[in-house]
């Protein structure tokens, strides 16, 4: 499913035309992205948890070279979906 896919869904099952539901798509995106970069947390009932962690630094290999090569810490975004969530998907 892509963007587009949810934008026409939206669309036809509210009435609202694909470019106000393509801006309010794009905006709530947007802000999540936002939100993430500044280090926040984001929760969504029922739906799961958007938040940055913090990966350690770590040696990894790389297999054509069989050569070591150390990687930094970074933050990574990462998702963590409800229970609720999580349930629908099992089923």
């Amino acid at each position: 499913m892509t963007k587009a896919d949810i934008v026409n869904g939206i669309s036809e099952s509210t009435g609202m035309t694909k470019t106000d539901v393509g801006l309010v798509v794009n905006g709530v995106l947007d802000s999540i992205r936002e939100a993430l970069a500044e280090g926040e947390r984001i929760e969504i009932r029922g739906f799961g948890v958007f938040k940055v962690v913090r990966r350690a630094p770590r040696t990894a290999r790389n297999p054509r070279t069989n050569e070591v090569v150390q990687i930094g810490e970074r933050m990574v975004p990462v998702f963590v979906p409800s229970r609720i969530f999580r349930a629908q998907v099992e089923k």
